[in-house]
């Protein structure tokens, strides 16, 4: 995803969350929505180019541009998780429309993005991933002059466990399965960065990107549950639109897939939208200012695997608190460690506020 900052002068794999990440990107008042691209992840790059464009048609956003983007991590074979999205990724609701006329095919993705981004202003547009780095990784060193153009780069990945958020509960991480690790893929890892490791590591390790880069973990997310009380707050005391039928289905479709699969009774955790608030999210009062900055170094030995003893810790994220360098200026990725859900939860509402009026006038 790629998009601007309105008045200041950006988005990859699609899971059910995503639907909320695209219905910010779409309506919150202070960003410029540039384009989509999709790729693999919890399906198969077909499903979630068709996911984009049928969600933008549901938020009353057809005029936002979706590019078919990566088939395949750069140097392994992909990776599916239909038994918690769905076998198309977008698993759970039957109140989906059809995808819209505003997939293009005939423009190669990174070209697309490359232009876009370009077109604004230097240090303006930001670059959002809530998938896998495939697409960005592929478009930094493509087009290295995009990673000096843009303002940001927000990833939603990763998972440090530990102490990094003491305010999460020990009980989730255990629910999780997790001891020192926090992941959701395997004890270590987080889905998005397992799928392609490489990719994940060529970003970070770019001191171009890293610099400009926020990273939303599953320490921080996992801070954001969507609990009944939420989730039925999106249907409204009146009769609810079709949007917010949609919403309200699929986020109920999300909270089961967490009971089954993690024994998480609360609530699912809503992680891609909050990559998204990265682009206004301290301003707005939804992020902390703990302003703190790490070196982020991704596992890449390990095979994916069913067994834990072939895949031992590949995808895992290991963070180093970031030191000041001989100009006295910190840098590297920063990777926000409190949240306030409650801002987080106004500006999703006003967001689908603001699609409902452009749906239905």
């Amino acid at each position: 995803m790629f998009a601007s900052k309105v008045g200041q002068r950006q988005r990859d794999q699609h899971k059910l969350q995503d639907v909320f990440a695209i219905l910010i990107a779409a309506h919150h008042p202070k960003l410029k929505f540039l384009g989509v691209s999709s790729t693999h992840g919890n399906a198969p790059q077909i499903h979630t180019t068709n996911n984009s464009s049928a969600v933008l048609n549901a938020v009353g956003r057809t005029d936002v541009k979706v590019y078919p983007g990566s088939l395949k991590p750069f140097c392994r074979e992909e990776v599916e998780t239909p038994d918690i999205h769905g076998p198309t990724g977008l698993g759970g609701t039957s109140l989906l429309p059809q995808p819209a006329e505003n997939i293009v095919k005939d423009v190669n993705f990174l070209v697309a993005t490359r232009d876009a981004i370009m077109a604004e202003p230097p240090q303006t547009a930001w670059y959002v991933a809530t998938g896998p780095c495939t697409n960005a990784a592929l478009l930094f060193s493509t087009y290295p002059e995009v990673a000096r153009h843009l303002a940001g780069v927000s990833i939603m990945g990763g998972a440090v466990g530990g102490d990094f958020c003491p305010q999460i509960s020990k009980e989730f991480g255990k629910t999780l399965g997790q001891g020192e690790g926090f992941g959701n893929e395997t004890p270590w890892a987080e889905f998005n960065i397992y799928c392609d490791p490489e990719a994940a590591e060529a970003v970070f390790s770019n001191p171009v990107i890293s610099a400009k880069t926020t990273l939303v973990t599953l320490d921080l997310t996992h801070q954001c549950l969507a609990t009944k009380e939420i989730r039925d707050r999106f249907l409204g005391s009146e009769k609810p639109s079709q949007l917010r039928l949609f919403l309200h289905e699929i986020l109920a479709f999300f909270a089961q897939s967490y009971v089954e699969w993690f024994d998480v009774y609360e609530g699912p955790p809503l992680h891609d939208p909050l990559a998204i608030a990265a682009l206004f999210g301290y301003s707005s009062g939804i992020y902390e200012d703990d302003g703190d900055r790490y070196n982020v170094r991704v596992v890449t030995d390990g095979a994916h695997s069913p067994l834990d003893s072939v895949r031992g810790q590949v995808g895992r994220t290991i963070v180093e608190k970031a030191e000041a360098g001989p100009d006295g200026i910190v840098k590297g990725v920063r990777i926000p460690r409190k949240l306030h859900t409650h801002a987080f939860w106004d500006v999703l509402e006003n967001c689908a506020k603001t699609a409902d009026e452009r749906i239905s006038p």
